[in-house]
């Protein structure tokens, strides 16, 4: 067996601190390589590059998350007993009841319960000398989504819960204040939660039978046995907590109409063909998560190396999507390159890859699509506004990453649409 490249430090974990999202893809270009051998938090670990790895990555079966996780982001993203943390059978049913929440048809309805919510804020943004898009994109999102899962919450409540979602993103890729504040709010969240689905069970809330509350609430284990209460608000927040994290690909979508002023009045009046394109590509280039990672269920070979079982392997989904091997000018945004794409599920992985339905693919993927169309027809038809001069670096160390400004925007204006003037 070929040996797999290492990296000649004692631990890396400094490093991909220091560097975030590039810190694979810079290795893998240095070693002439798709996969290497490190160190992270004293642990070994083999990072992985490209489309072939995650072809491979992604195979049903092979990989469990169990262990993948660093236990503080764990706890923030997904938690013990999420069915991120299943396998087999089990982790099978509890994603059919995912994906049956975030069916198309669903994702559709979330999309278009956001917009209301964003058309009844137009006016107050109206008022306003200025307005942090990111910011205000979060509390829209919470919003539409407490709503859309069955659950509408007072503006207090909805206050909360923002600042919650919020925090446990901004702290899964961070030490220090950042993260213990994404703790502490995340315990709050299990609290309120856990009361939503006793509740729901028992009557005094009442939750429309296709929402994502009644869902969760009356979800039933292989056995035959309700999820603990804890697992299903645990469950209930994995739905809510990644639709407010659309919030930072709205904000790259906004960058981009701002830095691409033709592709913004193309879409004024362009096909839907020509919107789904620039949402893909908004998806491709944005830093969200640069990370997937798992550990080895069964030992295997690839490209003639072995593959030991336990091994933790750590995918790069940042490095993967901008590949130029996959990608003519992989830095460039470039909209139409999804003209010709073969659709492959595996060089295009901003939210996982392989299959929904076997697989550890997202399946709030089509609700971020759909979530995307409407916010850039919201800002491209509905809204008129200025982008004054501000500080649209990106520091790609943090993780999860946005422009340093937030992007703002001033002097916004509602266009009424044909036949409302």
């Amino acid at each position: 067996m070929a040996a797999i490249p290492r990296e000649r430090t004692v631990d890396s974990s400094l490093a991909l601190l220091k560097e975030g999202y590039t810190f694979i893809g810079s290795r893998c270009q240095r070693l002439g390589s798709d996969i290497f051998r490190t160190r992270l938090t004293g642990r070994p670990a083999i990072c992985l590059f490209g489309a072939e790895a995650s072809e491979m990555f992604f195979t049903p079966g092979r990989f469990t998350r169990k262990g993948a996780l660093p236990p503080t982001t764990l706890r923030l993203l997904q938690d013990l007993g999420s069915v991120h943390q299943l396998d087999g059978e089990a982790h099978f049913q509890r994603k059919q009841m995912f994906l049956s929440v975030m069916r198309p048809a669903e994702a559709e309805r979330l999309a278009a319960v956001f917009a209301d919510h964003w058309q009844a804020r137009i006016p107050t943004w109206e008022a306003m000398p200025e307005v942090a898009l990111f910011d205000e994109i979060e509390a829209l999102l919470c919003r539409a989504a407490c709503s859309w899962a069955g659950i509408p919450v007072s503006e207090r409540s909805a206050r909360k819960r923002t600042a919650e979602f919020a925090a446990m993103l901004e702290g899964a890729g961070a030490i220090g204040s950042r993260l213990v504040r994404g703790l502490l709010l995340r315990n709050r969240c299990e609290r309120w939660a856990r009361r939503v689905i006793e509740r729901v069970r028992d009557g005094s809330r009442e939750a429309p039978p296709e929402s994502a509350a009644y869902a969760i609430a009356w979800h039933r284990r292989p056995d035959g046995v309700l999820l603990d209460a804890g697992v299903a608000a645990v469950e209930l927040i994995n739905v809510l907590r990644p639709t407010v994290a659309i919030a930072y690909f709205v904000t790259f979508a906004a960058i981009a109409l701002h830095e691409h002023p033709a592709w913004a009045e193309r879409l004024r009046t362009g096909s839907p063909q020509e919107l789904e394109w620039f949402v893909q590509e908004v998806r491709r280039i944005s830093p969200l998560f640069p990370l997937s990672a798992g550990r080895v269920l069964q030992p295997f070979e690839w490209r003639g190396h072995h593959v030991a079982g336990g091994t933790w392997m750590i995918l790069d989904l940042y490095g993967t999507n901008r590949d130029p091997r996959s990608w003519d000018d992989p830095h460039v945004f470039r909209p139409e390159r999804f003209r010709d794409w073969d659709g492959s599920p595996f060089n295009f992985i901003p939210q996982g890859g392989g299959d929904h339905a076997t697989g550890h693919r997202c399946p709030g993927e089509w609700a971020t699509i759909e979530i995307l169309k409407q916010a850039v027809q919201l800002l491209t038809a509905t809204m008129r506004y200025d982008v004054p001069e501000q500080d649209l670096r990106v520091d790609l160390s943090r993780m999860p990453t946005l422009p340093n400004s937030r992007f703002v925007i001033r002097n916004v204006q509602h266009v009424a649409e044909p036949g409302q003037e």
